[in-house]
């Protein structure tokens, strides 16, 4: 008796070429030294913000009843110190590392989303559409995007909703000019110009054939649009302009600067959240850096 085999259907296969796709990115990804570092620093604070209603309790932020007297300097205690209202500065870092690392990502994703469909679609259409786009694009470049954000965050309600808002809107037009220009390579190869001649419409061939080649790009600005995300948060926080409703370490900063911590010296009120601002900023700069040099390996990234 012969047993018989059955293929593996369309979507087993692709399955198994993503699982591959994916293990020969990590293969290749695991080699960059400083992308490795900044993972590992992402994961770390990545566990802080997903446990720290468990560390340091949802209570942290809580002025009526807090544990210290104000700004006291680091002990035992409070190895961080505390702010002008006696609250432990470690866990108000720990807890504002939710607020900032979400505003981060979504206004991130956001902001590369508008700027993929403009790029795709601009070197798509061409034509007076591409151009009034790219004009668009082109004064958005033009304007400095804190003096935009900080108008957006100024006219509206001041809620989290209206930080992602601000920052996604006014950092858009870099990705844009990146996809676009990649949008136009894709489509001058010569099976776009069959997929035409078959029939395939602009949806088609913006979403099979267009998409799949520049996903690469807009996973990698992604990456590196968070980091500048991130500060852009901790700036309109700084300014006064975010929730004061919830901890960010933006928000640290400025509770410092109205503390007068600067002038009477209060060193451990302004570096915990500076430092967990910069190293933020930087593990995703590392991390996109090792992307961008592991699907692009012309751009001869240093590892």
């Amino acid at each position: 008796m012969t047993s018989s085999t059955t293929a593996p259907g369309p979507q087993a296969l692709a399955r198994q070429r993503r699982l591959r796709s994916a293990a020969r990115f990590w293969r290749q990804y695991r080699t960059h030294r400083a992308g490795l570092l900044g993972l590992a620093a992402l994961v770390v604070f990545t566990l802080l913000a997903l446990t720290a209603p468990l560390t340091v309790g949802s209570d942290v932020s809580g002025v009526t009843d807090a544990p210290g007297a104000p700004l006291e300097a680091p002990s035992g205690q409070f190895p961080l110190g505390t702010d002008r209202f006696g609250r432990d500065l470690l866990g108000l870092v720990i807890w504002g590392s939710r607020v900032s690392l979400l505003v981060g990502l979504l206004a991130a994703v956001l902001s590369v989303a508008i700027g993929a469909l403009v790029g795709i679609t601009a070197g798509h259409f061409r034509g007076p559409y591409a151009t009034m786009l790219m004009r668009i694009t082109d004064w958005f470049l033009v304007m400095p995007t804190l003096v935009l954000a900080i108008a957006l965050a100024t006219v509206m309600s001041r809620s989290l909703g209206t930080v992602i808002l601000a920052i996604g809107v006014t950092t858009w037009p870099t990705t844009a000019r990146l996809v676009r220009a990649q949008t136009l390579a894709v489509e001058s190869r010569p099976y776009i110009e069959r997929a035409k001649a078959l029939g395939g419409g602009h949806w088609h061939i913006m979403t099979r054939h267009v998409l799949p080649n520049v996903m690469p790009l807009v996973l990698a600005q992604t990456t590196l649009m968070v980091s500048a995300s991130i500060l852009s948060e901790a700036t309109l926080a700084f300014l006064g302009l975010g929730d004061p409703s919830v901890v960010s370490w933006g928000g640290l900063l400025q509770d410092a600067r109205e503390a007068g911590a600067v002038s009477a010296g209060d060193w451990w009120y302004l570096v915990p959240p500076g430092i967990a601002i910069a190293l933020v900023a930087l593990a995703f700069t590392l991390c996109g850096r090792a992307v961008e040099s592991v699907l692009d390996p012309r751009l001869g990234v240093a590892r």
